[in-house]
């Protein structure tokens, strides 16, 4: 089970973006994901006129490694680490570890 998934509010804590808030937009693979917003870079596109594209440089989110982002608790109002309990009837859900609330997604 992933700590962070598609969709979630992270928070990132090092880097160029230290502190700023994005949602996930996808998973790269097991260890970087794309966040919204973050991690923004410069990319010069060739034209292709067999698919309409234009030339010129285009601005991107690359991906970033899931250490250097934390899930946003909206109790807290910060980053926070999370973990992952199976509750009685069998089900893995994940948690903040600061304050012990499931996570909602």
């Amino acid at each position: 089970m992933n700590k962070i998934r598609k969709g979630d509010e992270v928070v990132v804590l090092t880097g160029k973006d230290r502190g700023r808030r994005g949602t996930v937009l996808r998973r790269v693979d097991d260890e970087r994901v794309v966040v919204e917003g973050v991690n923004r870079v410069k990319k010069h596109v060739r034209p292709n006129p067999l698919k309409g594209e234009v030339g010129g440089i285009v601005e991107k989110e690359m991906p970033i490694h899931v250490s250097n982002v934390a899930l946003f608790n909206p109790a807290t109002q910060k980053g926070d680490r999370i973990g992952i309990k199976t509750l009685e009837d069998g089900r893995k859900v994940r948690f903040f570890k600061s304050n012990g609330e499931l996570v909602n997604a």
